[in-house]
């Protein structure tokens, strides 16, 4: 099952069409010239967010293998 997220939407009076942000992911932002299209894109915008991220933590636990001076631990919060 996929994950949800919350997709806040905004028209850009200014410039015309509509923003798209995902407030659980800083920095996550699209926009469209209609709502649908700013969700639309939203998704797509996700989908390349959450794939960095993924990259991004198989690269330090591959460098934390080779001991390349990271270290990686778990913490409860």
């Amino acid at each position: 099952m996929a994950n949800k997220y919350s997709v806040v939407l905004k028209e850009d009076k200014e410039d015309g069409g509509y923003v798209a942000i995902v407030p659980e992911l800083p920095g996550c932002i699209s926009d469209g010239d209609t709502k649908e299209e700013a969700l639309k894109n939203i998704r797509d915008a996700i989908r390349l967010y959450l794939e960095s991220i993924a990259n991004e933590t198989r690269k330090f636990h591959a460098l934390a293998k080779k001991g390349r001076g990271i270290d990686i631990a778990s913490v409860s919060a």
